[in-house]
């Protein structure tokens, strides 16, 4: 689904877009025809076109993913979608619920009308762990995203377009994430703020979210949700990680830099879950994920899921990080380290 193939993404610009926009254009082993990256930030969308400047292979667009004329014309001749683009913080979507809403879920009917006018083979849609059981907009808004994205493989119509989502846990050092604030907080000898100690969470690198798109990609029938088998740490051993490892480097004492609980903040879990107790029911074990398949199959196609490394055709646990074993401060800072985001 890749070697040979047009692509588009739509978010190059975000994290995961642009560390996919560089594995699929580097990697010999994709040899991709061309790819077509997409965002709505004038200025990344600048920079990432310089960067890309001398390969013929791509081209970048200011687009916005609520413009369903301009989705159709841009995936002309694109065979596979990557669909990245949204608004992903949690307190924002809380202010602006409307715009949440125009980008999460209209956006991605946006996504499923233009692959169906171009007969697109696959669209990969990236989801989050926030959609299982929400407490907030954000999640709320990508569980409707999932279910459109379900859905338009029951009316397929002519394109056979197969239509699929991946569930992203949190990716350390993305736009957003913990890391980056731990750092600053860190070099600036300023008291580390925890949310809740015991606050849990899944974790996954840059090349992992990149490997479970492209995996999915390659594995996907049409319909199902995608699951990375993901560690789990709790939030303060990231914290004492970050700290033992980043305070001599800035000639700091460790012990001089306090942690200090702030409170959760609001619509916010002090656990997350990849799948819900629901989901379970009709999920099947990969050896690398999990999928789980549609609940209402009787309303799509025939479609068949005979993955060919099946590890369990029946899958007890829930995976919610509360429960999970839990990563130690040592191997936090191995993670950490190998990922190069300390």
């Amino acid at each position: 689904m890749i070697k040979g193939k047009n692509i588009l993404i739509t978010g190059v610009c975000g994290t995961i877009g642009a560390r996919l926009t560089k594995e699929l254009l580097n990697n010999k082993e994709y040899n991709i025809k061309s790819l077509i990256g997409l965002d709505h930030n004038e200025n990344e969308i600048f920079f990432i076109d310089q960067k890309y400047s001398k390969d013929p292979r791509c081209d970048f667009f200011v687009t916005n993913v609520r413009d369903r004329d301009e989705l159709v014309s841009r995936m002309c001749g694109v065979d596979v979608v990557f669909h990245l683009a949204a608004i992903k913080h949690v307190v924002h979507s809380e202010r602006s619920p409307e715009q949440a809403i125009y980008t999460n879920i209209h956006g991605v009917q946006n996504i499923i009308y233009a692959a169906k006018k171009n007969n697109v083979k696959i669209v990969v849609f990236s989801s989050s762990d926030k959609a299982v059981n929400p407490t907030n907009v954000m999640g709320t808004s990508k569980l409707m995203g999932e279910r459109l994205i379900t859905s338009a493989n029951s009316h397929k119509e002519q394109s056979g377009t197969i239509f699929i989502s991946t569930r992203f846990g949190n990716v350390l050092g993305s736009n957003g994430s913990v890391v980056p604030i731990f750092y600053n907080q860190i070099s600036n000898e300023m008291k580390l703020t925890l949310t809740d100690e015991n606050m849990t969470r899944f974790i996954m690198s840059e090349s992992d979210a990149v490997n479970l798109l492209i995996s999915s990609s390659l594995q996907g029938r049409g319909g199902e949700v995608f699951v990375t088998k993901m560690p789990v740490i709790r939030i303060k051993d990231l914290a004492i990680a970050m700290i033992e490892e980043l305070a001599p480097k800035f000639n700091k004492n460790p012990e001089s830099i306090e942690i200090i609980e702030i409170g959760a903040k609001p619509g916010e879990k002090l656990y997350e879950e990849l799948m819900s107790t629901e989901e379970v029911r009709r999920s099947v074990e990969l050896e690398q994920f999990y999928s789980v398949l549609p609940a209402f199959r009787d309303a799509y196609d025939n479609i068949s899921y005979n993955y060919k490394n099946i590890k369990n055709a029946i899958v007890s646990d829930p995976y919610i990080s509360s429960e999970q074993p839990l990563l130690t401060v040592k191997e936090i800072k191995a993670f950490l380290n190998k990922n190069g985001l300390i």
